[in-house]
């Protein structure tokens, strides 16, 4: 089992969705020095299927098309939106309703009791879901209880690429193919502009990281995983990841941020109640992050935590890319 935490590291894995997408394009890598990343336009046709392999060599196969699917990941509340339908229930109810997903139209859909990991197996059983869709590292040991009345299936997208292959995979599953092939053509145009505008701007060159955690352990989402991949297609991001153990990987000291001088710094604060300051607000009197160039300009920007923290789909991922070029291009 490939154990993950928010802004881990994980094995990059790009399989093909069979029977769904096209072998990937090789594309090419961001970050200063480097050449304008190449993201393909081209989104390939895609057919119905009650049988697919998912990104990362899962092999799901359903009855039936499923209508009732409970969201356990972002990932899940993510691409169903996109493909036009609604969760059955999801425990992601914040992330739901950010206008980038459903907006208030996500205001009715029920919440799944218990916590992120340790979600209330009874409470998905009253949904009736014909599918549930969790995080792969966290929800396997929901699995024999879950089974008893519904697939589980587990994901977790490394690159934007792999996330594009579960919208693929469940456009397939649901038969809402036209859905999947224009939100993919949507999220590639996006992107693909994005890096234009980026390059053409000079921003490929500027440092930025995205930070998350508190301030006895911050947490740097490195070149390596999702978030920090998308933001090193459109800017410098000098952040790899430390070896191969998850738990590590994105362990950077304030020391370590400040030798790599970031431009501008991107927060998710990590907040569980209302007493809890931001992490930059817990750093504001540290004398080393003073000194760091994006503290010292002020370009330290506290981002959406749910979107940025658990959005891993097409429409956050989008999301995610035109504030992250606002943020840069502002003075």
């Amino acid at each position: 089992m490939r154990r993950r935490t928010v802004g881990g590291l994980a094995v990059l894995a790009l399989l093909v969705v069979t029977g769904c997408s096209a072998a990937p394009v090789q594309e090419t890598p961001g970050g200063a020095g480097a050449e304008k990343p190449v993201v393909d336009r081209a989104v390939q046709p895609l057919q119905p299927a009650l049988s697919v392999t998912d990104p990362h060599g899962t092999r799901l196969t359903l009855p039936a098309p499923p209508r009732r699917i409970v969201c356990l990941s972002g990932l899940c509340d993510d691409i169903v939106a996109d493909l036009g339908l609604v969760p059955a229930g999801t425990s992601n109810p914040t992330l739901l309703r950010h206008p980038a997903l459903l907006g208030e139209g996500g205001a009715g859909v029920p919440v799944v009791g218990g916590s992120f990991g340790s979600e209330d197996v009874e409470s998905i059983a009253v949904l009736d879901p014909d599918l549930v869709i969790g995080l792969e590292g966290v929800h396997e040991t929901l699995r024999p209880a879950i089974e008893r009345f519904a697939p589980l299936w587990l994901t977790e997208p490394v690159t934007w690429q792999e996330s594009v292959g579960y919208l693929r995979a469940l456009g397939a599953l649901t038969g809402r193919t036209t859905e999947a092939v224009a939100a993919e053509t949507r999220f590639r145009a996006t992107l693909a502009d994005a890096v234009d505008r980026s390059h053409a701007a000079g921003y490929a060159a500027h440092p930025v990281v995205l930070l998350y955690g508190s301030a006895d352990s911050v947490g740097v989402d490195t070149a390596n995983s999702l978030k920090g991949g998308l933001l090193d297609q459109l800017f410098d991001y000098p952040f790899p990841a430390k070896g191969t153990d998850a738990e590590t990987a994105g362990n950077y000291s304030l020391e370590e941020l400040l030798a790599r001088g970031p431009r501008t710094v991107f927060v998710y604060s990590l907040l569980f109640g209302a007493s809890d300051r931001t992490l930059s607000a817990q750093l504001a009197d540290n004398p080393v992050w003073a000194q760091i160039p994006a503290v010292r300009d002020g370009r330290v920007h506290e981002m959406h935590a749910k979107l940025w923290g658990t959005g891993r789909g097409a429409r956050s991922l989008g999301a995610i890319v035109g504030e992250a070029l606002a943020a840069v291009g502002r003075p």
